[in-house]
Order: C-alpha cells, then structure tokens, then sequence
C-alpha cells in the first residue's frame, strides 16, 4: 500500500465570500509530481468539522499530515476576532488520532513562524512557499537522513531550541491541478475561481505583510500553466470568472502582457480581476488587459492624500490614481479602492485631502478600513515600538491595530457620506446585501460595482 500524506486548509473565514484553497492545490499537485509512492489526500475546514476530520484521519491513517494557516484574523479593526484558538482545537484534534509528523505552513503562519510553532507545537514547520521544502522534509525522514539544512524549515534541535534555516532559492515553475471535490463548492459559493500568476513583492508599504511571506524576489509563474489552467475549468467545468491572487499584478508587466496575448489566442472568453497597483499600467496594457477579460480591479490605493501616501511607503501620488482611475473607466473596466484611514501618520488635514479628493473619482466604490493590523517584521511594527504603541515583546497575534491620535473616528462615516460617493465600511450592511444579491441572481465574480455612485 502506498504511503500517504493528508494536507489540511484550516482556513474557515468566508468574509466576504469562502476562497478557494489555491495554495492546497499547489502543494498537492507539487507532492504528486515528486513524490513517487505516495497517495496525497486534502482537506478543507471552511467546509468541515473537527469530528469528521478525525474520522479520516482515524479511516485513513496518513503517514504525514500538513496543516496549512492562511490568516490570524479578519485584518478589521470592528471585528477583532482571532483564528489562532480555532487552529489550536485543529492541532490538538489531530494529535488525538494520529502520532504522524505534523507540519505546518501557510502565509499566517509564515508571519507569525516561531511564535505559532511555540504555541502549537508541530513536529515541523515551513516559512514561506512550501512546495519543495516538504517534499524534501518527507524524503529526508523517509530515509532517516538529515534535514537541518532544507531552506524555509524550522524544527528543534536534540537540545529543544528552536531553528530556522533561511531561504535563499525560489521556486519559479509551479503547477496546479484544482481540486474536482472542492470546484463546484466555491464556484457556488463565491462565484469565482483563484490562481497565481507571480509570487514575491519589492514593495515597502510599511504595514504589508507579503515580503515576509512569499519574499522580496518577484519570480512569474509558467504562463503556458496558467493558460491550460484555465481553459480546463473553462472547458470541464464552465468557469469563466478568475481572481489572480498575486499581491500586485501589474508589477512585471513584460510577463502580463504575454500572459493576456496568450489567453486572447485561446479564446477562453473568462473573465477576470485582480489587486492592481494605481502606478505601473499604460493605455495599451489596459486595452490589452481588457480584451483578455478583465474586467474588476481592485486597486491598493490606501489614501487620496499625497502626504499620507508617503507616510505609508507608497510611490506615487493622488495624481497617478486619478489617471488611472480614469484610464479603467475609458476601457469599461470596474475598479475600486481599498484605503486604510486612521493608518501610521494621518492627521485631521490629511483625511480631508482624501475625502475631497474622492469627490473627483467617477463611478467607483471605496472600501476603507480603520487603522493598520501591525504585523512583526514590518516598518510599521518599528513605527510602533518607537511611539511606545507596542513594546518589542509584543507577539502581535492577538489583533493589534496602529490607530493614529491625530484625527476623530468618530466622524469618519459622516464624512465619507458627505463626498457624495460610494463607500463601504467593514461593518457596512451593504456587504451583506451583495451577497444576497449574488446567491439570488446567481451572479458570478466580483459585483461591488452595483454599489457605485456617480
């Protein structure tokens, strides 16, 4: 009988819809490609119980379990709930049917790595992408070989202390077979599908957490891959509607392009959207862009005020997000943008400049969020320490948020409604009435643009 490898997604926040489990799918497909032998199973907790997880634990008895942490929290200031208590009833719901190595990984746990593993206790744990660190980790245990020198790995030594071995390499040729058991769920339940077309940002927004887990080395995926991606789901399952789920898309816009000629060649006919940057697209990109689907971007504007978007390591200007604001309505593409009020240095002069600058942008919807989730390892985090905000021992996994003094939240609401503009706090009901309107209407992909105003 083959041995067999059971990976878990213990993600199960659905706000604003449930997202398919891209990164099961990656190690997955990797684990079967390499490894030879072995039976790879996965499961998903955003639509499973802790009872049954142990029953397929205990039905099929894996010789290597892997438990992947996608978030910590909802990264909203109303909201402040934490996911760690959840992940540690699934560690210890493991632990009670089966002895077999646990190894974590995922993008939540990356941020948080020696913390988490403190706290849950795995057998091992991988920082960052996970791919050929855990075939080389089961390879190396399977032949009681050594394995202190795998890049991303963090394992005690015989004396109990805690070690992490660097990354120094990146994998840049990565496939993805999705799963056929868990399409239909998310295609019914968030109207879209998720794929990767790069990893990596060089960025220094001072809150953002990506650097730290998918590095500062920006590597693009195989675009031929992503092309026969997805015109499969296109063909085998009737789905048109894609999020690339990059941190920023239009960072290496040579790729882009051959990635958009490559999928208008096809002739897929999907649609899809992406988080842009304001800065970075010229007219013919987005013409381009436009004929091969796109069709909703969401930009990390963060703030309409020049001073503030300095403060929060962005590199460009109101003038720029204008520009292409503009730029996407010329081509009939819905945009948005997410903002974060309140974050590191925003004063009461600063929130007017983007409150009356939002009154310039046409038919559009803003999503702002209050204050910055501080994450350790970021230039924020040091802004912090240094205001006495946080102390240097702070973990930070219980939500912590940089809420600026200088300003009244109190009024945020009030002035955002006084634009005469479309804006969608976390705690807006409306978020709640487009769902609806997606599972009524069956509506697929993003459709916050029926939210917009002139």
């Amino acid at each position: 009988m083959p041995k067999k490898i059971l990976i878990i997604s213990a993600n199960q926040h659905r706000a604003p819809y449930p997202i398919y489990p891209i990164g099961l799918s990656y190690l997955s497909t990797y684990l079967k490609k390499e490894l030879s032998g072995y039976e790879v199973l996965t499961y998903d907790m955003n639509f499973g119980t802790l009872e049954a997880l142990g029953a397929l634990i205990d039905a099929q008895q894996p010789d290597y379990i892997g438990l992947s942490l996608r978030n910590i929290d909802g990264a909203n200031s109303f909201d402040r709930t934490g996911f760690v208590p959840g992940y540690e009833k699934i560690t210890k719901q493991i632990r009670l049917h089966s002895r077999s190595p646990l190894i974590l990984g995922g993008a939540g746990f990356s941020v948080y790595a020696p913390t988490l593993f403190e706290l849950l206790q795995p057998d091992f744990a991988v920082k960052g992408e996970g791919e050929k660190a855990l075939v080389e980790l089961i390879t190396a245990l399977d032949r009681k070989t050594g394995y202190e020198n795998i890049e991303g790995l963090l394992y005690k030594d015989k004396q109990g202390v805690l070690r992490f071995n660097e990354r120094k390499e990146f994998a840049r040729k990565l496939s993805v077979d999705f799963d056929n058991g868990l399409i239909d769920y998310y295609w019914e339940h968030s109207g879209m599908l998720n794929i990767q077309t790069k990893r990596g940002c060089y960025y220094k927004c001072i809150y953002c957490s990506y650097p730290l887990i998918e590095g500062t080395c920006v590597r693009c995926l195989d675009s031929d891959e992503i092309v026969e991606n997805l015109e499969k789901l296109s063909k085998e399952k009737g789905i048109n509607y894609v999020f690339f789920t990059d941190s920023i898309f239009n960072i290496k816009n040579d790729y882009n392009v051959t990635l958009a000629e490559k999928i208008i060649r096809k002739n897929l006919h999907i649609r899809w959207a992406a988080y842009f940057s304001p800065s970075n697209i010229t007219d013919e990109e987005m013409a381009l862009y436009k004929r091969s689907g796109l069709s909703h971007i969401e930009f990390g504007t963060e703030s309409f005020s020049d001073a503030q978007l300095v403060n929060y390591g962005k590199t460009f200007t109101f003038g720029t997000v204008l520009k292409t604001s503009e730029l996407a309505l010329k081509h009939n593409v819905f945009y948005a943008h997410f903002l974060i009020l309140g974050g590191y240095g925003e004063t009461e002069q600063t929130l007017e400049e983007t409150f009356e600058n939002a009154k310039k942008l046409r038919y559009t919807v803003m999503f702002p969020f209050v204050g910055m989730r501080i994450y350790p390892g970021t230039i924020l985090q040091r802004y912090a320490i240094r205001e006495g905000v946080i102390s240097e021992k702070d973990a930070l996994l219980e939500p912590t948020y940089y809420i600026s003094k200088n300003f009244d939240p109190a009024t945020l609401k009030e002035r955002a409604k006084a634009t005469g503009k479309a804006w969608v706090f976390a705690d807006d009901v409306r978020n709640e009435e487009v769902e609806q309107f997606r599972i009524k209407r069956n509506k697929k992909g993003l459709i916050w643009e029926y939210l917009r105003l002139p």
